[in-house]
């Protein structure tokens, strides 16, 4: 299907538009705060508090909010902008103390600018000459400072870079890392901060051109066509922003720094609309690096906070990224100088057969039936400087929903200096990938059948031999409720099948028991640098796989607002200090997911996708199967295109 257009705004949660963009960009010139040096750091919706929301009609008039960030790349200055564009004026103002509260992210512009800068510079230079290199072959790879509290970085915004040999312009520089080298850079002062130069280190030769048939070798044979296809159209339906599908609905929203986020997700359940998630997305990640070496003990990049990954969303194609009877979403992004930049096909909205939803052969009744599964997958992929990740939503029709991230692209890469590494894994000859972390923080704001929510923990525990256990076969469930924040800040405990559940004390299912949604972990290890670490200051978030805290409309990111070298303490540590009640309150949940990477020689030159993620299950909520009234498959019977419409089917199913 073609990729649709834009609508104006008509609620309050509309995507950024181009109109709203052009809006915003005139209302600023009109107001003089845009000159030659001023670039947009960040452009997107300021999402109004969730009661107004929620009490918003259709039709009815509403302030179309925009939150801008803008640095001037002369001077340094920092501004943080609420633009309304209903209004046509400039709201407020805030310029950030960057020392204390972080600086704006990353800019595309940067990365030229820092390979500019280091051209020219005779230590950079001298460093090159001394490895037989002259900066021409070299790319530079401008990456985030973090926080060290060095002296000579006080007062400038810092970016860190490394060396990476192209041979020539279609040649992977990944392949060939200059290593025992790295430089720090201040792009507004323009200048070299320092060089760190540890010594020459052999610059790994083997090439890895993945897309180069001479490299790659001949191409397997024996794949047949696969083709899917849904002869009748898809089972959903797309209204402005909402997507409808087999009782779920859901607001779908896009902005830079969060990527694709899913708002006001409900299950129509007979009669009543059910709410289960006001808003949910992932608020940020970080990729820690374990080479203490030094220089490379600062590498830990947040992906969200600091470079804004929804801003490198891929335009997906059809037979590559996305298989089958596709419906895609533009997205409207911002650039650098504040003009509307479009990303065709940004989000990729299918339906997915998923095996065996429900089976049973029946001896004693003779009843034989089974049911398929599907899934309504709503995914983007973005690509930051060497990864490549995707992000998967999936509706079941069971009533479960599910993220799933997908990691892909290239390792970052070192240089061996010996075979048996203690921090790093030999990929190729020489050529070495630093041991790291890839931790994602999911944002979900939960409202099962309504705003007051609770959290229990939930866990398997066997009982000892006694009395009560004369066999040894006995074991129970423990429930505890985590009752204020400063209790809601736990691990993942596997061996125990710990899940959490968030339940609503206020509405009970037909037994009598609190309905409820179960976050279950899948429990991989959390943030492993040291507690004392400038990287732990900072990702705080990412040592605990649950924190729960009390709804805050500007409590909105788990590292805190502006990360880019923020001194740490921001974000989830700073909001839970509160120590609010959470039981039976309005609740946000922050689940740390992710992977642990010890890369191998498979994930050389290309990775192949890892994944990671978690799953929302409903607990008690519907009062049975909410899969049961699926219709069953006909012999030679399309697949379940009248079950979308509640029909039974003959009665049969394939085998």
């Amino acid at each position: 299907m073609p990729a649709e257009k834009l609508p104006a705004a008509a609620h309050p949660l509309d995507r950024l538009s181009e109109a709203d963009v052009l809006a915003v960009r005139s209302i600023l010139e009109k107001a003089g705060m845009l000159d030659d040096g001023t670039r947009f750091a960040y452009v997107g919706v300021e999402e109004p508090d969730k009661r107004d929301v929620l009490a918003f009609l259709p039709g009815a008039p509403f302030e179309r909010r925009v939150r801008v960030l803008l640095l001037d790349v002369t001077d340094g200055r920092s501004r943080d902008v609420v633009v309304s564009v209903s209004g046509g004026i400039v709201e407020s103002v805030r310029e950030p103390d960057a020392e204390r509260d972080g600086r704006l992210p990353i800019l595309d512009a940067e990365f030229a600018v820092v390979e500019e800068i280091l051209g020219g510079d005779a230590g950079w230079r001298a460093a090159l000459a001394a490895r037989g290199l002259v900066p021409e072959q070299v790319r530079v790879a401008p990456l985030s400072a973090g926080s060290y509290d060095h002296p000579g970085e006080r007062g400038r915004r810092i970016i860190r870079s490394l060396g990476f040999r192209q041979d020539h312009p279609r040649d992977n520089p990944w392949a060939h890392p200059v290593d025992g080298l790295v430089a720090y850079v201040d792009p507004i002062a323009r200048e070299v901060v320092s060089v760190i130069d540890t010594g020459v280190v052999p610059v790994p030769a083997e090439c890895a051109d993945f897309d180069d048939p001479a490299y790659v070798g001949p191409t397997r044979e024996g794949l047949r066509p696969i083709e899917i296809t849904q002869p009748e159209g898809p089972s959903f339906r797309l209204v402005g922003d909402v997507l409808h599908w087999q009782n779920w609905s859901v607001r779908l929203g896009f902005d830079a720094r969060e990527g694709l986020v899913l708002h006001q997700l409900a299950y129509q359940d007979g009669e009543e609309e059910r709410p289960i998630l006001y808003r949910a997305s992932i608020a940020e990640m970080v990729v820690p690096y374990a080479d203490p070496s030094p220089v490379r003990f600062w590498q830990n990049y947040f992906d969200a906070g600091e470079y804004l990954f929804g801003r490198y969303t891929n335009s997906l194609e059809l037979g590559c990224d996305c298989l089958g009877d596709i419906t895609y979403l533009d997205v409207v992004l911002a650039d650098e100088l504040g003009v509307p930049r479009r990303v065709r096909n940004a989000v990729c909205l299918h339906e997915e057969d998923y095996g065996v939803l429900w089976k049973h052969s029946d001896g004693w009744t003779g009843a034989s039936e089974t049911r398929r599964q599907r899934r309504m997958v709503v995914s983007f992929f973005t690509t930051v400087g060497n990864y490549d990740y995707g992000f998967y939503w999936y509706l079941y029709l069971d009533g479960t929903i599910q993220l799933e991230a997908k990691a892909t692209g290239i390792p970052f890469t070192s240089a061996m200096t010996h075979r048996e590494p203690e921090f790093a894994s030999e990929l190729a000859p020489g050529l070495g990938a630093p041991f790291h972390q890839h931790l994602f923080c999911a944002r979900l704001d939960m409202s099962v059948d309504g705003p007051l929510n609770a959290v229990d923990e939930v866990e398997a525990r066997a009982l000892p031999l006694g009395a009560g256990n004369p066999y040894g076969n006995a074991f129970t469930l423990d429930r505890t409720r985590l009752a204020r924040e400063s209790q809601a800040q736990r691990l993942a405990d596997p061996g125990r099948a710990r899940a959490w559940h968030v339940v609503n004390p206020g509405h009970a299912n037909r037994l009598g028991r609190p309905t409820g949604y179960a976050l279950h972990p899948e429990g991989q290890p959390v943030l492993l640098a040291h507690p004392d670490s400038a990287v732990h200051r900072r990702a705080a978030f990412a040592a605990k796989h649950l924190w729960v805290t009390r709804y805050d409309p500007a409590e909105r990111y788990p590292a805190g607002d502006l990360v880019n070298q923020h001194p740490g303490g921001a974000g989830l540590p700073s909001y839970a200090a509160a120590d609010r009640d959470i039981d039976g309150q309005d609740i946000v949940l922050w689940h740390t997911f992710g992977l642990t990477h010890f890369p191998r020689t498979e994930d050389w030159p290309v990775m192949p996708v890892d994944y990671a993620g978690f799953t929302l299950k409903p607990v008690d909520f519907f009062g049975r199967n909410p899969g049961l009234d699926v219709g069953a498959v006909g012999h030679g019977a399309a697949s379940d295109g009248a079950a979308s419409d509640g029909a039974a089917g003959d009665g049969h199913c394939c085998g």
